[in-house]
């Protein structure tokens, strides 16, 4: 396959998330050498270790139909197969949402969900977790023939009743757009599936990489799956714009209200004005040629609100007989190698952004519990050797005396342990009062209650007010959350001050938590939730029943908040406990060693130097694995600057 610049950016990509994943996969086997793991560190390296293996990178192409959308997909991701793999043609050829993907657990196949389930409520996210609701068709990945065809299935339609396709919540009475989809007949077509997942071993399907092809913009209003989870969740969106046609009212809708924002461009949100080579004309210079394109584009940025330079105009068409026929003159022509450019130096940094800050934050986390481990063990031996050699030349009673005031700091720390169980109860209350408020039992009682009171009123006024109090209540319980967070950060602060105060515990200060992100993707949701009200009075059936799909979608949206609050939340008390754990173990630990080699001492005087010889030897040996951890570190961070790795690969 051709290996231009997207893909060579892609794979260095996954050769640097490789790579740390054998950084990591090192530190955990030193761990495991140096006696220095338990479970609960175990636990989250490989938490982490299965994130990046996990690791999904979504790209979706958002158009109207007839803009070239699938051709583009052909054009930059699958010109190796030397045809055009997914379906292209004139008119429409997308009819459901697609995803491209590879899952090494399932055979090649494609999935497609019935244009039926769309009279129920449940969500396709829902749907995906029973295969047996899909219709599954085998691939053969041996013939690129074979595939072509068995993709075409993709696009089938049916013709319904117009009762029918309003009951699929796919035709509205009140939209005069839609009165022009009736047929001769009284009947109109429609898909014959909801959400198609094709699965199979393309090189960049098989790193992680996630198409997402949509049918038209249409499919955002009446798929609020679109709307609410796949669009807003994807890394890069390809917004698809044709210069035959220019930028449509729907265009600059969709626009504004699902991909773009007020400050122009996103990071991974780039417009493409496809089919250019409809302005290429042999009686035409190619300055006159440019100079229209030109003004095509500043037309289509103007209308979207951004710059020239944020608009590349391409011939997906054009782009994939170039790659196919090894034409590079008509692959220039076609402007694609320029979109393909900014795709990767918009997708892939962006991508690695996201997973070395969570990576690093985790990792540094965990490697400074470590250095914390062996720091409080240093300074054990430490206190011990001068101890032991301060007893050099004295008498028994002197022995005796350091035994006793050794037996005394035992008890005190003792005393000081019975203050940490008060404590471990007192943490236990308030975890327990942080995970009322985040409770999925009442979350789900809640989304049945606002469901309840949706049902009962067809009004917009009684839906909106159910609505408005579910998120009320939603943020409410993340604010009260957040509030008890700080409490718990406030007492574990102090505890870790005073035991530093008493018994020489190093301080550490507990790590923040932002409940922030879970307040602004509910408010993201409420806003979709509102714009989708905005226009309706009276409720018809039609469009109560989209109205249905579109809570039924949010509110799983909002369980899945709440599901990676609990998490996260989890994770940090966690991470919160875990090092005042570890001081008092390593603590107690030591106090009983001194204990016991100065009783030894004791009975047997000529065992003081080789105790000190033990400890001196202890000491060295901790010293080497504080420099090794510290190499770990080193080796960690030149992993995590992928921006020298990507540069180092892409110049190999």
């Amino acid at each position: 396959m051709q290996n231009d610049n997207l893909i060579a950016h892609f794979e260095a990509y996954s050769q640097w998330r490789s790579g740390l994943t054998g950084n990591i996969t090192d530190f955990r086997n030193w761990l495991d050498e140096q006696e220095l793991n338990d479970a609960q560190t175990s636990l989250r390296i490989q938490h982490l270790l299965d994130r990046l293996a996990d690791d999904k990178l979504v790209v979706a192409f958002v158009a109207e139909f007839s803009r070239g959308k699938s051709e583009l997909i052909n054009a930059i991701f699958f010109s190796g197969y030397k045809q055009r793999l997914l379906p292209s043609s004139a008119g429409r050829t997308t009819m459901c949402p697609t995803e491209l993907m590879f899952e090494a657990d399932r055979q090649p196949c494609i999935q497609l969900l019935p244009i039926e389930t769309r009279a129920t409520d449940t969500t396709t996210s829902e749907y995906k977790r029973y295969l047996d609701e899909w219709q599954v068709i085998p691939l053969d990945t041996s013939s690129s023939e074979a595939m072509a065809a068995a993709l075409q299935k993709v696009s089938e339609t049916r013709r319904v009743s117009v009762e029918e396709a309003a009951r699929l919540g796919m035709y509205d009475e009140s939209n005069p757009d839609h009165s022009l989809t009736i047929e001769a007949d009284g009947q109109i077509e429609v898909p014959c599936w909801r959400h198609a997942i094709i699965n199979f071993p393309h090189p960049l399907l098989e790193q992680g990489l996630v198409i997402l092809d949509t049918p038209g913009l249409n499919a955002i209003g009446t798929e609020p799956e679109l709307t609410l989870n796949l669009l807003p969740n994807a890394h890069a969106v390809l917004f698809i714009l044709a210069a035959d046609t220019g930028v449509t009212k729907s265009d600059i809708e969709v626009w504004r209200n699902h991909i773009g924002n007020t400050q122009g461009r996103q990071k991974g949100r780039l417009v493409v004005l496809n089919k250019i080579d409809g302005l290429w004309d042999e009686l035409k210079s190619d300055s006159t040629i440019a100079a229209e394109i030109d003004k095509q584009v500043k037309s289509s940025a103007d209308l979207l609100g951004l710059k020239p330079e944020q608009i590349f105009p391409v011939s997906a068409q054009k782009g994939l007989a170039a790659k196919i026929g090894n034409d590079a003159a008509l692959l220039q022509k076609s402007r694609l190698p320029a979109l393909e450019h900014a795709l990767s130096d918009e997708l892939i940094p962006y991508k690695q952004e996201i997973v070395r800050d969570t990576v690093e934050s985790e990792l540094d986390d965990l490697m400074g519990a470590s250095q914390g481990i062996l720091e409080a063990r240093l300074a054990g031996v430490r206190e011990q050797l001068e101890e032991l050699k301060s007893l050099r030349g004295k008498n028994e009673d002197v022995i005796a005396h350091m035994m006793d005031k050794v037996r005394q700091d035992k008890e005190h720390f003792e005393k000081g342990l019975q203050r940490f169980q008060a404590l471990r109860s007192v943490f236990s209350q308030h975890t327990n009062r942080l995970f009322s408020h985040l409770g999925m039992d009442a979350v789900k009682t809640k989304v049945r209650q606002t469901r309840e009171a949706m049902e009962h009123s067809r009004f917009s006024k009684g839906m909106r007010e159910a609505m408005d109090t579910f998120f009320r209540d939603m943020n409410s319980n993340i604010k009260d959350s957040a509030g008890q967070i700080e409490e718990i950060k406030s007492m574990m602060e102090a505890m870790y001050q005073k035991f530093s105060q008493e018994h020489g515990l190093t301080i550490i200060q507990p790590p923040p938590f932002s409940t922030l992100k879970y307040h602004k993707e509910l408010a993201r949701l409420e806003k979709a939730y509102n714009e989708h009200f905005s226009t309706m009075a009276l409720i018809t059936n039609e469009k109560f029943a989209l109205t249905s799909k579109f809570f039924e979608t949010m509110a799983s949206r909002v369980v899945q908040i709440y599901e990676i609050a609990n998490r996260d939340v989890d994770n940090w008390l966690k991470a919160i406990m875990a090092p005042m754990e570890t001081q008092v173990r390593e603590h107690q630990l030591q106090l009983k060693r001194r204990l016991e080699s100065i009783k030894r001492i004791h009975k047997a005087t000529d065992t003081l130097e080789d105790r000190i010889a033990e400890l001196e030897h202890m000491e060295s040996s901790i010293l080497k694995q504080v420099g090794e951890l510290s190499l770990l570190r080193q080796m960690v961070g030149k992993a995590l600057d992928f921006s020298a790795a990507g540069e180092a690969e892409m110049a190999a």
